[in-house]
């Protein structure tokens, strides 16, 4: 677990703290917005003591309502992907394997099956929502070198876009964004360039991609062509004041505001599609003192119910907030 335990695992939700080469405009924001008040649902994991941490990512709500986030470090045997009652808070193992370090998971409109990117070795792999039938969907080597894979996003059709980290080595803006087809037989790689993306999210109607960059604490958009299979045009969009926190994994509302996990505090940063700082998710102040990210969210698909993972000493939690609008199929995980 030597391996696993160095990675830090230094991207994943961003354990990476030095700023990628490339200065990043900084335009005025407007402070942050209301507080959101967010209420535990559930003390999902420990810190592993073979690994030195624990780290939620992937929340993704399945069709029967239950919560599926996975555990980042979690050792070999313990789960991987855990399912969650939201109701309830009860959670139990849906999948493990020796070697799999899952930074996100996402499930296909396509195929209706549980993806889940493989940061260390660079596949995809998919599962069926019972966490068996695993199968390797992408092997991860794309324009001959391994991705290392962060985030995932579905379009309507069922293609992948996908964060590449690719590497993620100090002073570098290697990053890319990878598109592969729904078989998994052709991978693209739409924008490179960019300082550890992390977090890759469709707006609503699927014209463009929102990207945060971990190491320029920055989200870009990355408008498509019609097939969305080319960038057409990109720029800086928002530029998020964190402080010590970074940007980790985005998702939108029906409305098209923008939520902005930040790693190195458990909050979120909301946004309207045009860059106003409109709110800023929370947990209690007593139970922050144990956590260090918030990492992703899922908001539940014509509802305002969202969950996002938290994770620091204290262990791994899932917290829920009211969203600010509906969510849609693609606020569900990312």
């Amino acid at each position: 677990m030597a391996g696993l335990a160095g990675l830090c695992l230094l991207a994943l939700a961003g354990c990476g703290t030095e700023t990628a080469a490339g200065p990043a405009s900084r335009p005025v924001t407007s402070g942050e917005g209301r507080v959101i008040r967010a209420t535990q649902v559930s003390h999902v994991t420990d810190v592993h003591a073979s690994t030195g941490m624990t780290l939620l990512e992937g929340p993704v709500l399945t069709r029967k309502g239950r919560l599926y986030v996975t555990d980042v470090t979690a050792p070999p045997g313990e789960p991987k992907l855990i399912s969650v009652d939201v109701g309830t808070g009860r959670h139990k193992g849906v999948y493990t394997d020796r070697n799999g370090a899952y930074t996100s998971a996402q499930i296909s409109p396509y195929d209706g099956r549980v993806y889940l990117t493989e940061y260390q070795s660079g596949a995809v792999v998919s599962l069926a929502q019972d966490g068996s039938d695993r199968r390797t969907f992408f092997p991860g080597e794309v324009d001959g070198s391994a991705m290392n894979p962060d985030d995932i996003v579905f379009d309507d059709a069922g293609n992948l876009y996908v964060s590449d980290l690719h590497g993620m080595e100090t002073g570098r803006a290697d990053g890319r964004i990878v598109r592969i087809d729904r078989d998994g037989r052709k991978a693209v790689v739409l924008a490179d360039g960019l300082a550890h993306p992390n977090g890759v999210m469709f707006d609503p109607e699927q014209h463009g991609l929102w990207v945060s960059e971990l190491a320029r604490n920055t989200v870009s958009y990355l408008l498509l062509d019609a097939e969305r299979t080319a960038v057409t045009s990109r720029h800086e969009a928002i530029h998020v004041d964190g402080g010590l926190a970074q940007t980790d994994s985005i998702s939108v509302d029906a409305d098209g505001n923008l939520y902005q996990a930040l790693h190195g505090r458990p909050a979120m940063a909301v946004f309207s599609k045009y860059g106003q700082r409109l709110g800023t998710v929370e947990v209690p102040a007593g139970a922050a003192k144990g956590l260090r990210s918030a990492t992703n969210v899922a908001i539940t698909p014509g509802g305002r119910s969202a969950y996002m993972t938290v994770s620091g000493p204290a262990g791994g939690y899932v917290y829920s907030f009211e969203a600010l609008a509906d969510g849609i199929r693609l606020s569900n995980g990312g």
